[in-house]
């Protein structure tokens, strides 16, 4: 009976860290002030950003194969060129007159703010103002690209 009981803090904690972001403030801590991306990136955390991500399910799909929807399906869009994701997606001139590869950088920058980073697309979505949300994204991108 007392072997069952010692196992309860451990069940406890186990549940509680599967819930939201409880470790965010711990990871923030760990990227230090001010932290740059790459910092960012090292405490990111891919579930976290799964959960995020869930709101861009309304346009997008994620997985292998799966059809594009309002927006472009992203599995393994990180390394693909900007505008260039799926071959079957109308993207706008905007996005295209932007260039270059979707790395951490460039989608932290689109993350920020779409409208700023390609003034004239049709994505509506206003950014995710977060730091360390746009990290965990990321790195969810980064993950699922790899599945």
């Amino acid at each position: 009976m007392a072997f069952r009981f010692a196992f309860l803090p451990l069940l406890s904690m186990l549940a509680l860290t599967g819930c939201g972001d409880g470790d965010r403030e711990a990871r923030l801590k760990a990227a230090g002030p001010n932290p740059s991306l790459d910092a960012l990136m090292r405490v990111a955390n891919a579930d976290a950003g799964a959960k995020t991500f869930g709101q861009c399910l309304a346009c997008h799909t994620i997985g292998k194969g799966e059809l594009d929807r309002g927006g472009p399906n992203l599995h393994g869009i990180m390394g693909k060129p900007v505008a260039g994701g799926s071959e079957r997606f109308g993207y706008t001139a905007a996005l295209m007159r932007v260039g270059g590869r979707w790395d951490r950088a460039t989608m932290d920058r689109w993350l920020t703010s779409p409208q700023r980073f390609a003034p004239g697309t049709r994505m509506t979505f206003a950014g995710l103002p977060d730091p360390l949300a746009r990290a965990d994204v990321i790195a969810y991108l980064e993950r699922e690209g790899r599945e």
